[in-house]
């Protein structure tokens, strides 16, 4: 059996090695032919997996650079517009503030004709008032003169009432003969 063991083992080899044989007979030229295209078209492949790498790799570094340059860029106008804003907005706190002072300027001044104004109306009122008291006190004279020298034309020019009653008194003494006059 150890016999029959080692033929077969020997035996296989060898078959395999024929069968190689046969096979290079067979298909050994269109095999190599088949191996030198293969190995073409690996190196074609891996010389264009190569190419392609350094393109995607040029590619990438460019990609990189314009968008690190576009985010500084960025960065940047940023900072400038935010420096023109800042700017702006001191500036237009300045023209507030000016603007504020001048408004205030402007009402302190008419504030100032307001009150000239009040105070050259209240003296127009004194001096009208002034005039018209004494436009009526000098009225009021008129008339109590004009009344006291009516009542004098009247005391003189008529009997005033206690004479008329005198008068009266006298005349009814008289027509009763009661009245004794002074003197007979």
């Amino acid at each position: 059996m150890a016999d029959s063991k080692n033929n077969s083992a020997e035996t296989e080899p060898r078959d395999g090695a024929n069968v190689d044989k046969i096979r290079d007979i067979l298909f050994g030229s269109q095999m190599r032919d088949y191996e030198k295209r293969f190995s073409r078209l690996e190196e074609r492949l891996t010389k264009a997996q190569d190419t392609l790498r350094e393109d995607m790799k040029k590619r990438f570094d460019s990609l990189e650079g314009f968008v690190q340059q576009e985010v500084e860029s960025l960065g940047q106008r940023l900072k400038n517009e935010r420096a023109e804003r800042t700017e702006a907005l001191k500036e237009l706190t300045r023209e507030v503030r000016d603007l504020g002072k001048g408004l205030e300027k402007k009402l302190g001044q008419i504030e100032e004709q307001v009150a000239a104004g009040q105070s050259d109306l209240r003296a127009r009122l004194l001096e009208q008032s002034k005039t018209l008291s004494r436009e009526i006190s000098d009225l009021h004279k008129e008339i109590s003169a004009a009344l006291d020298n009516e009542v004098q034309t009247l005391r003189s020019d008529k009997t005033d009432r206690e004479a008329l009653a005198d008068l009266f008194t006298e005349m009814a003494l008289r027509l009763k003969n009661e009245l004794e006059l002074p003197g007979k």
